[in-house]
């Protein structure tokens, strides 16, 4: 099992990868969950998916087992800043506005996370060490990237795979279903007892 941060400046040295992370994501949310998302070529992406962004996978060789999409909340593209901001402005049908207890955060430690996904296939007898794998490199790369903390939407599981690894994660808003799963914003502090 590999774990890889990609960025503009990097994917070139890594083959397939990239595309194959927008086909997993395809293969997840669009086929998996029938959320109605931009696609092209059997790739899933959006507004997000620009050179601000940095995508972290978990994979075997060119295979994608599991990914998570990191944006700064500094991020701007057109109208665009990063996806919790921008449901709370009403910008995005499918996510609600009331998603926060608070104003979306602007700063420069602050990422968003989202786009979290363990990829079809993955059979049970690896998927928690791939589940573990994906959230302790999210973390070490948001670290290596300035960040101190992450808010992202989330399903409601991923705190208890946070705990495991001794990162906190603070509800910051409501429970909600999105695509029929239960999600909720949380406030992700990645703390240094984490290894």
């Amino acid at each position: 099992m590999q774990m890889t941060t990609l960025s503009f400046a990097n994917m070139h040295q890594h083959g397939a990868l990239f595309s194959n992370m927008l086909r997993a994501r395809h293969r997840t949310f669009i086929e998996g969950m029938n959320w109605e998302l931009p696609n092209a070529d059997g790739m899933e992406f959006d507004q997000y998916d620009t050179a601000q962004s940095r995508w972290v996978c978990v994979h075997a060789g060119d295979r994608v087992l599991a990914g998570v999409r990191l944006t700064p909340t500094t991020a701007r593209c057109g109208i665009y800043s990063y996806m919790v901001r921008d449901a709370q402005r009403g910008l995005l049908d499918a996510i609600p506005a009331h998603l926060l207890d608070a104003t979306a955060p602007i700063a420069d430690h602050i990422w968003d996370a989202n786009r979290l996904f363990v990829a079809e296939g993955v059979t049970t007898d690896i998927r928690h060490a791939v589940q573990l794998s994906l959230m302790g490199h999210m973390v070490r790369s948001a670290r290596e990237l300035g960040a101190s903390t992450l808010i992202g939407l989330l399903p409601i599981a991923v705190p208890r795979l946070g705990r495991r690894l001794g990162i906190d994660m603070e509800p910051a808003g409501p429970l909600m279903k999105i695509g029929g799963v239960a999600h909720r914003c949380y406030f992700v502090t990645m703390a240094s007892k984490m290894h």
